[in-house]
């Protein structure tokens, strides 16, 4: 019987932990833990995002810093914003959300958070710890999966694990972690040879390439554990959207021993996780 690896009640576990941590910490005079979210422009899926990142926020204890700036705002004034919530003593995680409009440079500002409070583990010495195997901040989603794996009881140890996406947010992160959990990792991507034939060889199969439905049961192989991080929004007959994974959920839970659902597998988790990496970051500081 395949086993659903259930993301949604894990992370609210973790998020029960964490409030019951956060309440202890202000009972004893603490301040309470601050996360910033930056916000450019009135993208919708943006702004949908960012209130369930505060939403979540606020069900811990955590107090939201909400920045939501202007699709005009210049390169130096979002620089100079993040800046300042660098130095803001109350303030433990910042986190940019993106996509960005075009004319702002994604990466320098990134690259302008104080590693320390880099929640979403994208900063280039996050990242860097990651391959060092040092502690640090870890990128969210992919944390998030090996959250689920190691409350499964499924260890990555001496599998075959196989990526699909390389992308700096997923993709490379999850392949350097499953690395450090002693697996054997292939990445493959739009150029890989035999992609259907790769994957029927994963033990543990992880897409994230922002493809509906794109993985089917024929590429699976039987009994292998299945992550599914894509959040793909697809019209249905009615109009009305519906989100789908990069996974064929349908035809390949028969097939798969574990798999993630699309929602409530790893969505849930990355949220969880964003969280968990702002208490981190707020511990480290106290």
């Amino acid at each position: 019987m395949t086993q659903l690896l259930d993301g949604k009640a894990l992370a609210s576990q973790i998020q029960t932990a964490l409030t019951a941590e956060i309440q202890a910490l202000t009972a004893q005079g603490q301040r309470s833990p601050g996360l910033a979210v930056i916000m450019v422009g009135d993208n919708p899926a943006s702004a949908a995002y960012v209130r369930n990142k505060e939403r979540a926020c606020g069900q811990v204890g955590i107090v939201s810093y909400g920045k939501h700036l202007p699709t005009t705002v210049s390169q130096t004034e979002v620089a100079e914003l993040i800046q300042q919530l660098n130095a803001d003593p109350n303030v433990d995680g910042i986190l940019v959300q993106l996509p960005l409009p075009t004319h702002l440079d994604a990466v320098a500002l990134l690259h302008t958070i104080d590693p320390d409070k880099d929640v979403d583990g994208l900063h280039p010495i996050n990242l860097g710890r990651l391959v060092r195997g040092e502690p640090g901040l870890r990128s969210c989603t992919p944390y998030g999966v090996m959250r689920l794996l190691k409350a499964a009881q499924i260890d990555p140890a001496g599998t075959i694990a196989v990526v699909v996406g390389r992308s700096i947010l997923v993709g490379k992160p999850m392949a350097l972690m499953l690395l450090e959990a002693n697996a054997t990792v292939t990445v493959a991507h739009s150029r890989t040879p035999d992609l259907p034939g790769l994957m029927r060889q994963a033990d543990i199969l992880v897409a994230a390439v922002g493809r509906p439905g794109m993985i089917t049961a024929a590429e699976v192989k039987p009994g292998s554990v299945v992550i599914d991080v894509g959040i793909n929004r697809v019209e249905q007959p009615d109009g009305k959207p519906r989100l789908v994974g990069d996974v064929d959920f349908a035809s390949v839970k028969p097939v798969a021993g574990a798999i993630t659902p699309v929602p409530g597998g790893v969505g849930p988790m990355t949220v969880a996780m964003l969280l968990e990496n702002t208490v981190t970051s707020y511990r480290n500081r106290l």
